[in-house]
């Protein structure tokens, strides 16, 4: 079947009062017949639920359509996607390993990375997500074990050619982790590419009204077993109701992105030419510096799009005070548009330096495209621009 139709039909098994659609398991354990069956759930012989921290239905349900639409072997599901991150992290790196990563990554990534992983001994590097395959491979060290992309990246929206990068990863026997938030699988399948794991914020587009937390780590067996295993003795496990929500909304995600990538695409071609804009990103227009390569790897350029203001910092405050029927809000990938200004709240705690060297100006703004009428969205924008 093709994966929009799995990830409709994918379900758990039908309990005896024939429900047409998944009911809620909103327990903490699961009961066994025997002592022996207790046995031997504890004792990985079978895959029976035990505990919710563990495994249960909800969940299963929503990471299985996950694993049909991204083509992998297996996933596993987390309480949100900062927890997706370390645990992909955490479960497969160990002290004395160094981690290689794009320099342009969300604010939380970019944290742990910095902050945290140097406390349980793992180095890490970075290098620009523009950069030739020459660069990263210069920048790969002896005990490089994994290297970590956002493509596009957030909130630049630069793309990374993913099959050169797994090629090269492959070569030299590394993980290739991508987190596929922006994109989703409708949009980008990086395991096909040749990415051994594949990271969401389930809480974005995947939930797609602003819902509900979650997130989720699907790729190799081999790999997505020792996350569970970490992860299973750490607990950022995904509630059951959260995972109950996020299956449903998974069953509207194809006709949901068509209408954000639609949407933002003719938007962003309204845009681009605006006197009070000095550059405009979305990666399917061809003034993108890597148009190319996304038009080579991606389906549709997505849901977002950013351009500079001209006037720095209090033009990029004044144009969000300005709006009236986009929301500020600190999320994306919701039906409703969302703008934001990344210098002052996601990349806020990066040093002036670190943003400039992933082109994060004073005047950047970020548009979430929702699915309100594509002219609403238009005027809106407009009227704030003409506000500056």
């Amino acid at each position: 079947m093709h994966p929009n139709t799995r990830a409709i039909r994918t379900r758990v098994t039908q309990t005896d009062e024939m429900e047409h659609t998944t009911p809620l398991f909103l327990t903490s354990s699961f009961c066994f017949d025997t002592a022996e069956e207790m046995r031997a759930a504890f004792a990985d012989e079978t895959d029976d639920n035990i505990y919710s921290r563990f495994s249960n239905p909800n969940v299963q349900e929503f990471t299985d359509k996950m694993v049909a639409l991204e083509g992998a072997e297996a996933g596993y599901s987390t309480a949100s996607g900062m927890s997706a991150v370390f645990g992909s992290f955490m479960a497969l790196m160990k002290s004395g390993d160094h981690l290689l990563s794009c320099r342009a990554l969300f604010g939380s990534t970019h944290n742990i990375i910095t902050k945290y992983l140097s406390r349980f001994g793992i180095e890490f590097s970075y290098v620009d997500a523009s950069a030739s395959i020459a660069e990263w491979e210069k920048n790969i060290r002896p005990n490089t074990r994994m290297i970590y992309v956002e493509s596009p990246t957030n909130p630049g929206l630069e793309i990374i050619d993913l099959k050169a990068l797994a090629d090269l990863a492959h070569r030299r026997d590394i993980i290739l982790n991508v987190d596929n938030c922006f994109a989703t699988p409708f949009g980008q399948l990086p395991i096909a590419l040749g990415a051994d794991l594949v990271v969401h914020s389930a809480t974005k587009w995947l939930d797609g009204q602003g819902r509900v937390l979650g997130g989720v780590i699907v790729g190799k067996k081999e790999l997505i077993n020792e996350i569970y295993l970490f992860c299973r003795n750490t607990g950022p496990a995904l509630s059951p109701f959260n995972a109950w929500i996020l299956s449903k909304s998974l069953e509207t995600l194809d006709v949901r992105m068509e209408r954000h990538a639609s949407n933002a695409t003719w938007i962003a071609g309204q845009l681009k030419d605006h006197k009070k804009i000095s550059s405009l990103k979305y990666p399917f227009l061809p003034s993108h510096p890597q148009f190319e390569i996304a038009k080579k790897q991606m389906q549709h350029g997505g849901g977002i799009f950013c351009f500079e203001i001209n006037g720095g910092l209090d033009a990029g405050k004044k144009f969000l005070d300005s709006l009236e029927l986009l929301s500020m809000t600190a999320n994306l990938g919701d039906t409703r548009s969302i703008a934001s200004h990344p210098a002052s709240t996601t990349h806020a705690k990066l040093t002036e330096e670190e943003r400039q060297a992933v082109a994060i100006t004073p005047g950047l703004i970020r548009i979430s495209v929702g699915l309100e009428h594509r002219e609403d969205i238009l005027k809106d924008i407009l009227q704030a621009l003409d506000g500056l």
